[in-house]
């Protein structure tokens, strides 16, 4: 199998034999240290605050967004949400389920956020913002330089779900004033999913201390306090933080955020560019591309949900397929992962020979 699809995602040899072990017993002061090696790795990679801190849930990224919802937000606050697409939207229903006063920006279809669709915004007393940066479902990357200006000039709180940028797109989370930031372990991480993460702020740390949130198991104060020790207050996906530890250390040792940030946009380009050279009846949908993934609409009237399901059953290989009203417009190649170059000319071949066989 060869997959090209945004989580999870191709991990390495060594994150994959960490799998294989048996998973040890966690409350020891071995996993404390490996703990707080991630929490200094993670920090460091999303160019936090020395003073942030990160909390580590057991559960997929939607986990850590409701978590980061119902931490800091209440029904006394007016939150702006960017609903671009299923992820943003997802953003929506949180605030919903927990009747916390939101609007709604809807971008239009493919596009980012300009500045000018958030002057309306100025001055409407809006306490806080969440965005997904990378909308994957559309392949959409906002402009986040943007959106903190817009934060800064009106002191509103910003949460970012990073969980498909996170380690792909530039990210500096103390000069934009984010307060918190979002990941996953399926992601540019590498690692099976399973695992969810929050880097808080000091103000976010303050705001989560003077919340209570009617929850147990997503109350980041319990999460907060454990992590002090380098643990957890339930138990965690042992196996998957381990695998984190690897991972964060093969990234550091090859050069660090920046150098897996070049990485990740070299395969992007190396993809598209083959798109284009290689004349193949797709289209980019995105006006604002990221790095990890590039969403691809077919021109000649094929289904994108058949390209996908052809690919994984003729080729075995796995692209990413998208649901709902664009199960048969949209299908989604990610750039995340053990993957290289010459990953991408199999991939290219499989869609040539499609094409030559009048399936594409």
């Amino acid at each position: 199998m060869l997959n090209f699809t945004v989580g999870p995602v191709m991990s390495s040899d060594t994150v994959c034999a960490i799998g294989a072990e048996q998973v040890p017993y966690f409350r020891t002061p071995e996993f404390s240290q490996v703990m707080l090696e991630n929490e200094g790795l993670i920090k460091k990679f999303a160019k936090a605050e020395k003073d942030a801190r990160v909390c580590f849930l057991t559960g997929s990224g939607t986990a850590s967004m409701e978590a980061a919802v119902i931490n800091v937000f209440t029904n006394k606050d007016k939150v702006l949400v960017v609903d671009g697409g299923s992820f943003g939207h997802r953003f929506v229903e949180i605030l919903e389920i927990y009747g916390i006063p939101h609007t709604v920006i809807k971008p239009e279809f493919g596009k980012g956020i300009n500045s000018k669709q958030l002057e309306a915004f100025d001055g409407k007393g809006y306490t806080g913002f969440l965005v997904n940066l990378d909308e994957t479902s559309v392949g959409v990357l906002y402009d986040i330089e943007i959106i903190s200006d817009f934060c800064k000039r009106n002191n509103i709180f910003l949460v970012v779900d990073s969980i498909s940028s996170f380690l792909c797109d530039p990210f500096n989370m103390e000069q934009l004033g984010v307060q918190m930031m979002i990941t996953g372990s399926q992601k540019a991480l590498a690692c099976p999913p399973g695992i969810s993460l929050i880097i808080l702020s000091s103000m976010a740390i303050e705001k989560v201390y003077s919340n209570k949130p009617k929850t147990m198991y997503l109350d980041l104060k319990l999460a907060l306090k454990n992590g002090e020790r380098g643990q957890t207050p339930f138990t965690p996906a042992v196996g998957i933080l381990r695998q984190i530890n690897q991972r964060l250390k093969e990234i550091e040792s090859a050069g660090g955020v920046e150098k897996e940030i070049e990485r990740i946009g070299g395969l992007a380009q190396y993809f598209r560019k083959q798109i284009k050279d290689k004349n193949l009846p797709f289209e980019f949908i995105s006006n604002s591309l990221p790095n990890a993934v590039t969403a691809i609409s077919p021109t000649n009237g094929k289904s994108a949900y058949d390209i996908f399901t052809i690919l994984k059953d003729e080729y075995k290989i796995w692209v990413c397929p998208n649901g709902g009203e664009f199960k048969d417009k949209i299908f989604r190649v990610g750039h995340i992962g053990a993957l290289h170059e010459n990953d991408y000319d199999i991939l290219i071949e499989a869609m040539l020979d499609m094409k030559r066989r009048n399936l594409l």
